[in-house]
Order: C-alpha cells, then structure tokens, then sequence
C-alpha cells in the first residue's frame, strides 16, 4: 500500500501533522494487541492536574513516555499507555474559588452541593483541553481506558484502602501541630510546604516574676502566638535558671501567670537560654507541654485572623496583630529591642501564603511500618530500578526519615473521608458504605490528600480491588514509570509503599527519572519570571516532531535541561534534512513496488558500508533505548541519518543512478528504499508524524507505521571490509577537499591527484573505487600506486593505509606547508602519546573488553604510521626548501 509518490516541495509540519491523530484514532492503532503470546509492556500516564493547560515538564514527560510505548509497540510487545488525570484537591478547589472570587461569590454562598457542581464543569472543560494537547503531542493513549482520580472505580480503590489501613491501626485519628494554609483553610503534609527565606525579625520581650523578684528575657519571631504561651522553659543543667524552676511569671498583655518548666529541648547556648512554650501553635512546643502537661491555648481560627482567645486583637489578622502587639508591648515597657534577620519561613505550595503551625484534629497515616517494608522490598529481586541508580539513595533516605502523614484536609473537592459519627452519641464509624440508619449519622466534612488517591494510580486503573479483572491480572505491575525527580516524594515512594502493602508487588519495574526544563540562562520557569514556554505555540511554529526530537535528545537521565529557540531550529532543520532525503529518494525509484525490492544484487562498496552502518545503528539504538539513555540514541541516530545517509551514502548513489547499468540500479533503489524504511522505523517513536507521513509514500505492508516492525539487525549485511575501505575513501575525499579548500582550488578546477598506497589491499581497493575518486575529487591526473615518490611542490596528506599528493605548482608555499604539516605531526604525536598511554595502563588492559583493547592496539599502529610519514614529509620539503 502507498500514497502517491511525490512529497511536497517543502517540509510544512502543519500540512504533515493536521489530520493525522485522528486518523491513528479511528484505526484503533493505540489499544493493546490482545495477542497473548506478547509480552506486555504497560505505562501508566502520571495523571495532570486538571487545574490548567500542560507546561512544558509535561511535554517531556510524556514524550518520552510515548517513545517507549510506540518502540515496544512496534516490536511486537502487547502494550498498554493507560491516560487519566488528577483531581488535584487544594490546588483545584483554589482555582474554582479564586474564579468565584471574580463574581463576588464564595464558596459558603453556594453550600458544598453547588459548589462542587461548579468544580465538576471545570474539570470537564481543563480535561478537554489536556486531551487536545495530548493529541498536538502525538501520545498514542488507549483513551478507551482513561481514568480519573475521582471516578467510581477509584473511589471505591481509596475507600478500600482506608478502611484496610484503620483496622490495621495505621490510620488514626489526633490531634497534632500541623501545617495549615489560612488561605485554602485546609491542613498540608510536610512536602506541601515550601521553604523561602525572607526578611523577619526577632522580638526581644521581658517576662516578669510573679513573685518580683525578676525578670527573665525572651525572644520570638511570632510576638503574636504569646497570647497563647502556656509556660516558658528552661534547660535543666542550665545553672544560670536553676534557682526558677518551678516559679511562675506573667504573661504580659494577658496578665495570667504561667509556669517555668524545665525541659532538653532548650539549647542553651541559643539567645538567651529561655524560650516561650506556645503548645497549640509550634511543634517543639506541643510536644514539650505534653511532657508536662501544659494546657493548649489556640490562639487564631482557621483563617488567620485573631479569635476569642486573643482578647482585645480578636478579629485582626495575625500579621496585623503582631505589629498591634509589639506597639502594645513597647508601651508597657516589656519590648526589649528589635533584631532584623533573614530566616526561612514555609509557604504554602498552592496559594503562597505563609503556612501557621496549628493545633487541629487531624487523620493521620502511621508511616513506620510502611516505610519499612518498602525500604526492604528494595533489597529483593522485586526491588524497584531507579534510572539513574542513584535516586534510589534518595527513595531510602526519604523513607528511613518519613514523619506521619497527614491525609486529611479541610476541603470540599475530593474523596470524602469514609468515617461518620453518632448525632447523639458521638460515636464514630469507619466503613466502605455509610451506616444503615445514615440518617441518624453525619459524615466526617474533611477530604483526604490528593496523593493519598494518585499513591492507588497503577493499580487502581487496573481495576483494583478487584483482583480478578482482566488488566489487573495482564498489566500490573506496570512496566515504567516515567517522571521527574522533584516528586520522588509526594508520589513515586507513596505509590511503591501503597502498592506493597495492598497488592504485595512493586508497582513498576522501572521508573526513569528525568530533570526539570529551565530557560535559556538555566532558571526554572515560573509565572514570577515570565520565562515560561507554552508547548503549544513551540509546536505552532517547529511542529510536534521538532519539540519532540529537542525533549528527547536534551540530556541524560536526571539532568536538567536548557530550552532555547536556536535548539528548536536545530531540531527543525534535522527534519527538513530528513525530508529532502526522502524526496530525493522518492524521485528515483519510479513506480517501485514492495516487491521490487531486492536486496541480494552486486553491492557496491557504499552499498555494503551503508547497510553494516545501518545494522551498527539498529544494535546502538535498540541498546540504549533499553537503558532509557535517549540522548545518546538520538546522537547515533542523527550522526547515521545527516553524515552516513545524506551526505555520503546518496551523494554517492548518484554514481549508480545516473549511470546506464540498470541491474546496479535497481539494487541501489532497493537499497535506498529499505535504508530510508529502516531509518523511519528507527524515528517513529521520536518523531511519529514525519515519519509516518513519508513512510505512506513509500513502497510498504500494513496500514501504518505505528504498527510497523521495529528494525532487528540483519548479520548477513555486516561487511567489515566494506566498512574499513570507505573510511579510507571518505578519508581520501575529505583530505583533497581541505587541501583544495587551504589553496582556494575550487572543486569544478581539475587536479593532479597521487595516491601512494601504503599495502596491497589499499592499493586494490582504491583501484576498484577510482569511480568515487573521480567524481568527489575531480582529478585530471588520478595516479595510485606504491612506488609513487614524493612530489618537491604539493599538498599533502596521510590516510590511514596511503598517502596523498596534489603537485601545485604556482599555488603552494614551501614554508607554509611545512608549518601546516608541523601542526599535523604534533596532532598525530599527541594521538600516539594518548593511545600508548591507555596501553601502559595496566588497568585498563586487564580490565577493558579484548574488542576494546585490540582496537586501542589498531590505532596506535595506525597513528604511528601517520606521524612518521608526516615527519618524513617535513623532512623531505626541508631538503628543497
């Protein structure tokens, strides 16, 4: 099956791209083989946030997940990309109610009912969107199988697993400091919260004895959680307190005396060795007022500002009531002095505000255990692989320091935490369904984590619990999780403690770790910057495949990346290369069908070179692709496809082409034709709508090369001699056209041409190629012989194997080749000097591969050949000179 022949003049990637998704969706390209016998190979989409458009980390992510897909896919592997998104609790509800905001409405105005209705319309408008930039991109998602966090299947997944983890006793229920968002007026886990050093201050206040005798010297840098301090402390060995311990003090502006208390926790050696204890609002402090027993005075409500317990400040905002309490504490003469200082104080993730520390009830996750069992999982054969290793240091570590994970939050969009309580009685139930007589019982109002659901995603789109379904039992454990180091922790480790726990497996063999994609000058993109880039205009202007071969090729596993637009042109112009080739390709083979080609002709030397190159290629590719080190496949790929296939192998098929002998004709079209097949087949993953558009005006089987065969090495095509004697012609070739070019002799001027030849094999083979030499040369006088003696006045050059002579007389400077050939034998000295160097290593000898040695033992024969003929040569001219 072909398209017509002839592609467009011009390579247009909007002309290419437009139409072509669909059509791989209406032929169900994208859905798993069903065929049994294959191995499968599964991925699971990390699941966007439906809170907005998708940024360029995305881009990456994805794409290199779609490599992976589309490669297996091809060979032959029964794959499956699952796609699906999040519903991103916080970060969504902050978006819908900032929109609110805009109307003059908020969330309390329209009750939880309304309000999540509104919330749902915006989920199905951002997941259109994301859905259509999944298709700009190319991902070849089984869209049949498309899930979200919120649906029926996986709401039924988080009820299954809270209620397994609270009879198990690891959830429970408590009361704790915790981080909390004024704004969102919800609680944050640890890794929610984003630490930014900002200037503060350090109040210094006198608190006074309650018995006269005194005062004692405190510091804070939150004057305004005094109005809750239930104690101040002192360490026990400090001597300096001993002799108040035990006493009390007022608390100024409260005027309610509080204990001095002892306690490890003071370090003396900070300030002034005694430090106020705010039990409901810092972390150390609850934990020192259990010890003794303190009472917990929360001071602010749930949105920042001041309550009851703050007296005459109820109702300011807590930054509002820090100055008012400092003004107040000055004019009582107990603010001592006032230090300025840089601290780091967290942030909230999701709206920006600075997070307050608060005493809450709050459902919790005992981490223990589970952080246990994946630390061990990782020394046993279903150990998860980290690509690059050394992030699975960072998985331990973060796991060997996990505090508690806080799950629930006070919002309203998300999984509704599945525990009721008594109206009358208080008691509390935890079940999958609510309580029989529900009408006697009211749900728990608070959430549970957005990771706490996203941690399920591998198996609970498989149709876990049910551990019977038919992916369950086909797909999972998935194959490769693909993503980017800076959630290792809020996803990656949940998923692998999650999965352990209710499924006894890892929930992926691989996850390939990559980095974050920065602009130009290596800063990360950010709204504050305005450095960032919209994928959707890069792939307005290059094109899906040009964005696509730029993420893949941008660096190794782990590694950051710098976006520039001088990359995307580079990416560009390698397609548009491709694209000429193939036009040219195209032109030549006339009316050619599949069964025209045919590769068991006489092969000419470029012939068999191209198709070792091309087998090398396809070994190369296929290794590294393994390895998920997809820049280094890219480099081999675009060094074949530019240098070996456009540049030399059909420049050099012109010489068949345009010659008479029509049986050598057709077998340089065939191997045209199956060169340019195989190099589209190498490229589809990476680049899958210039490929396939081409490949459609190629002679072919099948519908589409989304399901086409992937390339497999062809040993019968490996000719060594073939490749060594072309590296010796394109040796020859280049080093005529750089002398021409050191003498200003363009190309269209004939030259005298001598070849000394150095051993037979060289000699013969360059006798039967003087076709090549004739047309890439253009001699006028072509000698090749070993018997040939120096010229007094020409260029010059050593190849590997011979030596070359171009007599220009009236064009050469005696004393400036001599110095050219001086840089020439200091370069070859330097090789020798390399190469013997790696050879006295006995190291590397004993160590290294043979193959690898011998060839180190090659190239010292051959660099010292080069430098003694060099030298001879310098030493020859010197002699006329």
């Amino acid at each position: 099956m072909t398209e017509e022949k002839n592609l467009s003049t011009k390579y247009n990637p909007q002309e290419v791209e437009a139409g072509r998704y669909q059509s791989w969706l209406d032929e169900d390209l994208f859905k798993p083989s069903g065929d049994k016998k294959a191995k499968p190979y599964s991925i699971v989409i990390p699941p966007p946030n439906v809170t907005g458009k998708l940024h360029l980390g995305h881009a990456w992510d994805t794409t290199l997940q779609d490599m992976l897909i589309r490669q297996k896919r091809m060979q032959g592997y029964d794959t499956l990309w699952l796609p699906g998104m999040d519903h991103a609790g916080i970060a969504t509800q902050a978006k819908v109610e900032e929109k609110l905001r805009e109307q003059g409405i908020s969330r309390y105005d329209l009750g939880r009912e309304k309000f999540i209705e509104q919330v749902w319309d915006w989920k199905e408008e951002y997941a259109t969107h994301i859905r259509e930039q999944w298709a700009k991109m190319g991902l070849s998602l089984d869209y049949n199988r498309e899930r979200f966090t919120l649906d029926d299947g996986l709401s039924e997944a988080v009820r299954k697993v809270f209620v397994t983890l609270y009879e198990k006793g690891l959830i429970y229920r408590g009361e704790y400091i915790i981080n909390w968002d004024p704004q969102a007026r919800t609680a944050l886990s640890d890794i929610e919260v984003i630490h930014k050093d900002i200037e503060g201050a350090f109040y210094h206040m006198s608190y006074e004895l309650a018995d006269g005798s005194g005062v004692v010297e405190i510091a804070t840098t939150r004057p305004e959680t005094m109005l809750g301090d239930t104690a101040i402390a002192v360490h026990p060995n400090d001597e300096r307190y001993q002799a108040l311990i035990g006493k009390k003090v007022i608390l100024p502006l409260v005027n309610k005396e509080i204990p001095i208390v002892a306690d490890e926790y003071v370090d003396m050696e900070f300030g002034t060795g005694v430090v106020k204890i705010t039990p409901a609002h810092d972390p150390n402090d609850f934990e020192v007022g259990n010890r003794h027993d303190l009472p917990r005075v929360n001071v602010m409500n749930e949105d920042g500002t001041m309550n009851e317990l703050a007296g005459k400040y109820e109702g300011m905002d807590r930054f509002e009531a820090r100055k008012a309490i400092v003004e107040d504490l000055k004019e009582i003469g107990r603010l001592i002095k006032i230090d300025t200082m840089v601290h780091s104080v967290g942030h909230s993730e999701r709206t920006g505000v600075v997070v307050e520390p608060r005493l809450s009830t709050q459902w919790f996750v005992k981490m223990a255990p589970l952080a246990e069992k994946a630390m061990q999982n990782q020394e046993t054969e279903d150990a998860v692989a980290f690509f690059p290793p050394r992030f699975n240091q960072t998985f331990l570590r973060w796991m060997d320091n996990v505090h508690d994970w806080v799950i629930s939050r006070q919002l309203w969009w998300g999984h509704q935490i599945p525990a009721w309580y008594h109206k009358e009685t208080g008691e509390m139930y935890v079940g999958m369904e609510a309580p029989a007589d529900s009408e006697n019982w009211y749900q728990d109002p608070d959430v549970l984590d957005t990771w706490f659901s996203s941690a399920l995603w591998p198996f609970s789109t498989m149709g876990w619990p049910d551990t019977e379904s038919e992916d369950y039992q086909r797909y999972f454990p998935t194959s490769t999780l693909v993503t980017g180091y800076d959630i290792i922790f809020f996803w990656v480790s949940r998923m692998i403690f999650q999965s352990l726990e209710f499924t006894d497996r890892r929930p992926f063999e691989n996850v390939l770790i990559h980095g974050l994609i920065r602009d130009e000058q290596g800063r990360k993109m950010s709204k504050s910057l305005g450095n960032g880039i919209d994928p959707m205009e890069v792939i307005e202007k290059y094109g899906a495949d040009a964005l696509r071969w730029f993420l893949s090729n941008g660096s190794a596993p782990g590694q950051d990346v710098r976006f520039s637009y001088e990359k995307m042109d580079a990416a560009w112009n390698f397609i548009n290369k491709i694209w000429n080739a193939s036009r040219f390709v195209l032109m030549n083979i006339e009316d050619m069908t599949i069964d025209d080609i045919d590769l068991s002709g006489e092969k000419t030397v470029a012939d068999r070179w191209i198709l070792t190159r091309l087998n090398e290629t396809i070994a190369k590719v296929t290794d590294l692709f393994d390895h998920f080190e997809f820049g280094e496949a890219g480099r081999q790929l675009y060094n074949f496809i530019w240098d070996d296939f456009c540049d030399w192998y059909i420049e050099m098929s012109k010489e068949t082409l345009y010659g008479e002998d029509e049986t050598a004709k057709q077998t340089n079209r065939s191997i045209l034709v199956h060169t340019l097949d195989q190099i589209l087949r190498l490229l589809h993953p990476i680049m899958p709508f210039v490929t396939e558009e081409i490949w459609q005006h190629l002679p072919h089987k099948g519908t589409s090369l989304v399901v086409a065969e992937y390339p497999v090495i062809q040993p019968e095509y490996d000719d060594e001699t073939a490749s060594k004697g072309m590296e010796v012609l394109k040796e020859l070739i280049r080093s005529v056209r750089n002398i021409r070019s050191e003498v200003n002799t363009p190309l269209s001027k004939p030259i005298t041409l001598m070849i000394k030849t150095n051993d037979p094999k060289t000699d013969q083979f360059l006798v039967e190629n003087t076709n090549y030499i004739e047309r890439f040369c253009n001699p006028e006088e072509l000698t090749i012989s070993s018997e040939i003696t120096a010229p007094d006045l020409a260029m010059s050059a050593v190849l590997t194997g011979a030596e070359i002579f171009l007599p220009l007389a009236g064009l050469i400077n005696i004393e400036e080749e001599i110095q050219r050939l001086e840089k020439e034998l200091v370069k070859w000295t330097s090789e020798v000097k390399r190469v013997q160097g790696k050879l006295s290593n006995e190291r590397f000898v004993s160590n290294a591969p043979d193959d690898v040695v011998e060839a180190e033992r090659e190239k010292e024969k051959d660099y010292l050949e080069k430098q003694a003929a060099v030298r001879e040569r310098i030493e020859n001219l010197k002699t006329i000179n």
